[in-house]
C-alpha cells in the first residue's frame, strides 16, 4: 500500500509541530450535502486556528490520502459512489481502485503509519445491543488495542451498549480518560450513565500521559479521551431516549442487520427530533477538534 501524505502534513510530522487527524465519513456519509463540504472546511480551520495542521483522511482512485487539499475535500463530499472503509476494507480499495471516505478504525490506522498521534472524531464504534445474540462489534474497538494514537471523541455512540464497549475496552487493554468529568459521555449527552476511573484536565495532562504510555513500552494500544458535550449543546436527554426506543423498535420490526444497523438508528434519530441529533453530534465534533489541536501542540512542545 502507497500511503500518499500530503507536503503540510509530512513537513509538519517530520519537523514535530502538532498535527491532527480528521476522519472523512462524516463528510461523505454524515450530513446532507452540501453542508458536508461547508462542515469539513470548518473543522480544518478550527484545527489550523489552534496553531494546529489538519489531517484529514480518505481513499481516493485507490490511494490512502493523509492530508487533503480542497479539491479532494470537494470530491469526498460531492463525488457519488463514495464508499464507507473500515480498516478492513484498505486492501480491498486499494488494489481496485475505489474511493472512501475513512471510518474511525481506518482513519486511525492511516493516520498512524503517517506519524500523527492525535485524532479527532464525533463518536467510537462500540459494542451493539443484543450482542449476546448478534456477535455485532465495531471493528474501532480492536483496532484500537494495537494502535499507539491519541483519541479525542465524545465516547461512544449512545445507540450502542455502552456498558459492555467500556468492559470491552478494559478487555482489550485500552486506556480511557473523561476529559474535565468523572463521567462517560454519551455522544449526543453530557453522560451516558456510566463513569469513568480517570480524568485528565487539561491538554498538557493528556500529553503527560501519552509520553507515559512511550515511556513504558508496553503494548501500542490507543488512549481515549472522551470529552462531554456541553449540556447547554447537548440533545434533550428525555428526547433522545424516546427516540432512541423507537428506533431500536423500527429497526427490529424491518429487520435491519449489520453495518445498516447503526446508519439506520442515527437516521432516524436525525428525523424524529428534527435534526437536534445532528446539531448535537456537530457541537460535539467542533470541541473535540479544537481540543485535539491543543493537545497535539501540547504533545509538540514536549517532545
Amino acid at each position: 500500500m502507497v500511503l500518499m501524505v500530503s507536503e503540510e502534513v509530512r513537513e509538519a510530522v517530520a519537523a514535530g509541530r502538532p498535527v491532527v487527524a480528521l476522519e472523512s465519513t462524516i463528510i461523505a456519509h454524515g450530513l446532507p450535502r452540501p453542508r458536508n463540504l461547508r462542515v469539513a472546511l470548518e473543522l480544518e480551520a478550527a484545527v489550523r486556528q489552534e496553531g494546529a495542521v489538519p489531517a484529514t483522511v480518505a481513499v481516493l482512485d485507490g490511494r490512502p490520502r493523509v492530508g487533503l487539499d480542497e479539491g479532494q475535500l470537494e470530491r469526498v463530499a460531492d463525488e457519488d459512489g463514495i464508499r464507507k472503509l473500515g480498516h478492513r476494507d484498505l486492501p480491498l480499495a486499494v488494489a481496485g481502485g475505489a474511493s472512501g471516505a475513512t471510518t474511525v478504525s481506518a482513519t486511525a490506522l492511516l493516520a498512524s503509519l503517517a506519524g500523527v498521534r492525535v485524532f479527532a472524531t464525533g463518536g467510537l464504534g462500540g459494542v451493539h445491543r443484543e450482542w449476546t445474540v448478534t456477535q455485532d462489534e465495531s471493528a474501532d474497538l480492536g483496532l484500537l488495542a494495537r494502535t499507539r494514537i491519541t483519541v479525542v471523541c465524545a465516547g461512544v455512540k449512545s445507540i450502542l451498549d455502552v456498558p459492555a464497549t467500556l468492559q470491552r475496552l478494559e478487555t482489550l487493554g485500552v486506556a480511557v480518560a473523561g476529559y474535565g468529568t468523572d463521567r462517560f459521555p454519551g455522544f449526543y449527552l453530557s453522560d451516558s450513565g456510566h463513569p469513568v476511573d480517570w480524568r485528565l484536565d487539561t491538554p498538557e495532562q493528556v500529553a503527560d500521559v501519552m509520553r507515559a504510555q512511550d515511556s513504558l513500552g508496553g503494548p501500542g494500544s490507543a488512549l481515549i479521551v472522551a470529552r462531554p458535550v456541553p449540556e447547554e449543546e447537548q440533545l434533550d436527554p428525555a428526547l433522545h431516549a424516546r427516540v432512541l426506543e423507537e428506533a431500536l423498535h423500527a429497526c427490529e420490526e424491518r429487520g435491519v442487520t449489520g453495518q445498516a444497523v447503526t446508519p439506520f438508528l442515527l437516521d432516524h434519530l436525525v428525523r424524529r427530533t428534527g435534526g437536534a441529533s445532528l446539531a448535537a453530534n456537530l457541537a460535539a465534533v467542533r470541541g473535540n477538534v479544537r481540543l485535539a489541536a491543543r493537545v497535539a501542540a501540547a504533545w509538540a512542545a514536549g517532545r
